[in-house]
């Protein structure tokens, strides 16, 4: 199966380049069929884009296997906060101070911890979510020392159509700056790039699926 060779084959070129590096299987748009045959293959991380979409999809599964990470990497509004926090074990978008003050809150009442990546808008775009750059230090202090959340590190997704390789080397250096020890950076046409600067975490979904036409 195409699908089993595609897995194999970047799971070798990831293991080659860097073992310490977590890959994650983007399966917004994939079916429950292809999620269980990478399952039955001993893969723990998935990735989904929207929390009602990874609800219907994930909460069955979950319910039986308890040890698959599920991560949480497209924005995020504020009412979705509760589902999410119930539903994932990583949240890859935090950028608010709002946000943050809510999972900190739920994870008091819930008496549960999650990870958590603040998103950064490396390219200073109009169009995307995450945090300015300027903004970091301070929104970091809050997260960590004020709401005592558990923070990896650093996500983003750099401009389109652009060499990624400055943006990545800009994030490693925020990252180490801010002494934090996870980056969430590369997807599947630049995660051997990513790996070479630092990731810790690939997010590759069309690499392992094939192109998504919805």
């Amino acid at each position: 199966m195409e699908l089993i060779q595609n897995f194999r084959n970047i799971k070798n070129q990831i293991k080659i380049l860097s073992p310490n590096v977590n890959l994650i299987a983007v399966t917004k748009s994939q079916d429950i069929g292809k999620i269980q045959v990478l399952i039955e293959e001993g893969h723990l991380d998935f990735g989904e884009n929207r929390v009602q979409e990874a609800s219907l999809k994930w909460s069955n599964i979950l319910s039986i296997k308890r040890n698959i990470n599920l991560h949480l990497l497209g924005n995020l509004q504020s009412n979705k906060a509760k589902d999410a926090f119930n539903l994932f074990n990583y949240i890859h978008s935090l950028d608010s101070e709002k946000l943050a003050k809510i999972f900190s809150d739920l994870e008091k009442v819930n008496n549960k911890k999650i990870k958590y990546f603040i998103q950064i808008n490396i390219g200073d775009e109009i169009q995307k979510n995450g945090l300015a750059i300027s903004s970091l230090p301070e929104f970091l202090k809050f997260c960590k020392h004020d709401l005592q959340l558990n923070i990896l590190g650093l996500m983003c997704i750099p401009p389109a159509n652009k060499p990624p390789e400055l943006y990545f080397s800009k994030l490693r250096e925020l990252n180490k700056n801010n002494k934090l020890k996870d980056l969430s950076i590369g997807m599947s046409n630049d995660f051997k790039i990513a790996i070479q600067f630092g990731a810790t975490y690939v997010r590759v979904g069309s690499a392992i699926f094939g192109k998504r036409f919805n």
